[in-house]
């Protein structure tokens, strides 16, 4: 089991960015998956999280109305950022939780078993 997290770069402040993680098992469809994000001397933190079943979307309130998350039921989940501010700045991960529940999109990190590696993201003003 192994997660892959790319596209993050370097963004003006009000700009788009789309970062992208691949999984690779083979009952992709069948997880949770979640985005988390840890800006330099602080905590890691909730961004967003996608049920199984995609009827069941979670977001962070620093991000509502912002950034998107989404994922194709083959291997990928995405998350679409937009209107970036600098505080947006961070390393973000993906993650995937295993349970059975299709509905369920956790927002705690302890309910996730299998992270990415990250991808850096930096906002400038």
């Amino acid at each position: 089991v192994q997660l892959q997290a790319s596209g993050g770069g370097l963004v003006q402040a009000g700009g788009s960015l789309r970062v992208s993680c691949t999984f690779s098992v083979r009952t992709f469809g069948s997880y949770p998956m979640g985005w988390f994000r840890q800006a330099p001397g602080k905590e890691r933190e909730f961004v967003a999280a996608i049920s199984p079943s995609g009827r069941r979307i979670v977001y962070a309130d620093t991000v509502k109305g912002r950034f998107a998350i989404s994922r194709e039921n083959g291997e990928m989940v995405y998350l679409q950022m937009n209107n970036l501010k600098p505080e947006d700045t961070a390393t973000y991960y993906c993650a995937a939780a295993r349970s059975a529940r299709s509905d369920f999109a956790p927002k705690v990190s302890d309910d996730y078993d299998y992270w990415g590696q990250g991808t850096l993201v930096t906002v400038s003003s």
